[in-house]
C-alpha cells in the first residue's frame, strides 16, 4: 500500500484530500506547515506528496528547496489556490513532478498521484538493477581511516601506479579496488577480478595467462586468460597471498615486461594492464616463510592501503547499518525500516568478526524478522550473544541459578566452536579437549542442529 503526505495549512482541504486518497485505498499521513512536512519527508519513507505553496513556517517552494540537499527521491505534487503558468513553471525546475490548481478535479488528482506512484516505483527499481549490475558502491564511512582511504584512492587513482590493498576479510577491499578503477584513467576500459584463493594452484596460470589448445589433457580449445581479458583496462588480483609461488614468477614477467605467454604457447603477448592487488594476510611474514617472492612484493607495492575492520572503526557502524537498511527494504520492495538511536548504539557494542559482510547479513536479518521499527530488544534478540564485545548484564539477569547460567554458557561456547570447525566433530572434540563420545551426547542434551 503506498503511503501519501498531505501537506496544507487548511484543515478541510486535508480533510477532502485524504477522504479521496483512503477510499483509493492509499495510506495518508498529514502535516499542518512546511517545516513539518519537510522534516517528514526527510525521516520518513513516502511514495508521493501533495504540497500547498502558501503555508506557515515554509512554504512549499521551501521545502522543495530544502530537499535538494537531502537523498529524498519522493515525488512531490504542488498544489495552490492561486496558481500562474509561472508558478508552475517555477515548482517544476526546482524538482516538483506536477502542479494542480485548488479546488483539485478528482479525475485529474487521481491520474496525477497514479503517474507520481508509478514514477517512485521505476526510480527504486532502476536503483536496485544498478546496483545489482555496477557493483561499486559508495564508500561508506566518516571515521579518519575511511577519510584517509577516500583521499589516497582520489590522489592515486589517476595514476598507473600498482596498488596493494591489505585488510581482513569483509572489510571492503574489492570496493577500494573498483573505486581505484572508476577514478582511473582507464575507467572505460574493463575490470576484472580473479580470486586467487579460489582457483586450485594447477590451473592458475591457464586462468591468469590463458592456454593453447592441446596445452594439456582437457584443453581441447583456446582459452584467453584474465590478463588478456583486461587489456586495457584493470586486473584485481583479489587473496594474491596464496597464489603458486610458479604463478607469482610469471605474474612478476608480466609486470616487468608488460608481455604474457599463454600455457603450452611460445608467442609474446603484449598486455597493457593496471594491476591491483588484495591480500588479507602479512606478505612480508610470507616472504620470511619462503611462501612468497620479495621481488612481486615490492612491484606490486608501490601504493599500499590498508582497510581497517570494523571494529576499528565502530563510530561508522550506524552509518553502514543505515544504508544497508535502506537498500535490502529496496530490494524486497517493503517500506523502509527505521533502527532506532538506542538499536544504533546496541549494533556498536557488537563484535564484527566478519566486518562488514557480517553487518550486512545481521541487517538482513534484523529487517526480515522486525516490525516497522528495529528497537535494541530486536537488536539483542537477532543478534547471537557471541558477537557481543562485553558482557551483557541483561544475560546475567535472565539466570537466578548458577548452575542455567552455566548451561547456557556451554551451550553457546560448543555451538560456536562447532561451526567455527564446520560441525567436523573429531576435530572439535580435539580442540576441546575431550572425547567424541561426550560431545555427541552435549550436542544431544542441548539440542544443536547444523544449519
Amino acid at each position: 500500500m503506498a503511503t501519501i503526505l498531505i501537506a496544507d495549512d487548511e484543515k478541510s482541504i486535508r480533510k477532502t484530500l485524504r477522504e479521496i486518497l483512503e477510499y483509493e485505498s492509499y495510506k495518508v499521513d498529514e502535516a499542518v506547515d512546511g517545516a513539518q512536512a519537510f522534516e517528514m519527508l526527510k525521516d520518513g519513507d513516502y511514495d508521493c506528496a501533495l504540497l500547498d505553496i502558501k503555508m506557515p513556517k515554509m512554504d512549499g517552494m521551501e521545502v522543495l528547496d530544502k530537499l535538494v540537499g537531502t537523498d529524498c527521491e519522493t515525488p512531490i505534487i504542488m498544489i495552490s489556490g492561486h496558481g500562474t503558468v509561472e508558478n508552475a513553471v517555477e515548482a517544476t525546475k526546482k524538482g516538483a513532478y506536477d502542479f494542480i490548481q485548488k479546488p483539485p478535479d478528482l479525475n485529474r488528482l487521481l491520474v496525477t498521484v497514479r503517474n507520481a506512484l508509478e514514477k517512485s516505483n521505476l526510480v527504486t527499481e532502476t536503483k536496485v538493477l544498478r546496483r545489482k549490475v555496477g557493483k561499486t558502491r559508495e564508500i561508506i564511512g566518516e571515521s579518519p581511516a575511511i577519510q584517509k582511504i577516500k583521499d589516497t584512492i582520489e590522489r592515486v587513482a589517476p595514476t598507473e601506479a600498482r596498488i596493494l590493498i591489505t585488510g581482513d576479510n569483509g572489510t571492503g577491499k574489492e570496493l577500494v579496488a573498483r573505486w581505484i578503477h572508476e577514478k582511473s584513467n582507464r575507467a572505460n576500459g574493463p575490470i576484472v577480478e580473479v580470486n586467487c584463493a579460489a582457483i586450485p594452484s594447477e590451473l592458475i596460470e591457464s586462468e591468469l595467462f590463458g592456454h593453447e589448445k592441446g596445452a594439456f589433457t582437457s584443453a581441447i580449445k583456446q582459452r584467453i586468460g584474465k590478463f588478456e581479458q583486461a587489456n586495457g583496462g584493470t586486473i584485481f588480483l583479489d587473496e594474491i597471498g596464496d597464489m603458486s609461488l610458479s604463478a607469482q614468477a610469471k605474474v612478476l614477467r608480466a609486470l616487468q615486461e608488460n608481455r604474457i605467454t599463454r600455457v603450452g604457447g611460445d608467442k609474446d603477448i603484449l598486455v597493457d594492464v593496471r594491476v591491483v592487488a588484495a591480500t588479507n594476510k602479512d606478505l612480508l611474514k610470507e616472504i620470511e616463510e619462503n611462501r612468497f617472492r620479495m621481488d612481486l612484493y615490492h612491484r606490486l607495492s608501490v601504493i599500499l592501503i590498508h582497510v581497517p575492520s570494523l571494529n576499528e572503526r565502530s563510530d561508522d557502524v550506524p552509518l553502514l547499518a543505515d544504508k544497508f537498511v535502506k537498500e535490502i527494504c529496496e530490494d524486497y520492495g517493503i517500506p523502509k525500516k527505521v533502527l532506532t538511536p538506542k538499536a544504533l548504539e546496541e549494533l556498536k557494542t557488537m563484535n564484527w568478526e566478519g566486518n562488514i559482510r557480517e553487518l550486512r547479513n545481521v541487517m538482513e536479518r534484523l529487517v526480515i524478522l522486525s516490525d516497522q521499527k528495529i528497537t535494541e530488544v530486536e537488536v539483542r534478540n537477532f543478534v547471537t550473544n557471541t558477537q557481543a564485545k562485553d558482557t551483557p548484564t541483561d544475560l546475567f539477569e535472565q539466570y537466578d541459578k548458577f548452575q542455567d547460567f552455566k548451561e547456557h554458557i556451554e551451550k553457546l561456547f560448543i555451538e560456536h566452536k562447532l561451526k567455527k570447525f564446520v560441525w567436523n566433530v573429531s576435530k572439535t572434540a580435539e580442540v576441546l579437549d575431550i572425547q567424541r563420545s561426550h560431545l555427541y551426547n552435549k550436542i544431544e542434551k542441548y539440542d544443536l542442529r547444523r544449519q
